[in-house]
């Protein structure tokens, strides 16, 4: 069982690489911050396909957050007035509002700055069509 909490971002992507050191410097999260291309996800409890999705929160028990409940607890970890911004990023409407201007953002992190083509999350696949 791990001792603190794991943060886990996309390495690949120049946008979240800047956010996840941008937190490092000022908000300092009480974590271990690690790109998921470096964890060992099985370890931790998650997929690729979800770590490539979202920024992950894992608990030292498993517990898994993603996307904007991720953010929110690594700001609640920070303390200080950190904490009380994660706290509200919690309460709903606030919670459902954060919820859908993460999804924004990770769908379109190829187009924020730091970000590349590579950042692009990959495309869902149709289904096949029954013959």
């Amino acid at each position: 069982m791990r001792n603190q909490p794991v943060l886990v971002f996309d390495g690949d992507c120049g946008f979240c690489t800047t956010s996840a050191r941008f937190a490092e410097r000022r908000v300092k999260p009480r974590c271990e911050t690690i790109p998921w291309q470096f964890a060992d996800l099985t370890d931790l409890g998650v997929t690729s396909t979800r770590a490539t999705h979202e920024v992950l929160w894992v608990t030292p028990t498993g517990v898994v957050y993603g996307g904007a409940q991720a953010v929110a607890k690594a700001l609640l970890s920070a303390g200080g007035g950190w904490s009380v911004a994660g706290a509200c990023l919690l309460l709903p409407p606030v919670r459902w509002v954060a919820r859908g201007v993460y999804r924004l953002i990770a769908d379109n992190r190829h187009r924020m700055p730091g970000g590349t083509s590579a950042c692009a999350l990959p495309r869902r696949r149709a289904a096949p069509r029954p013959e």
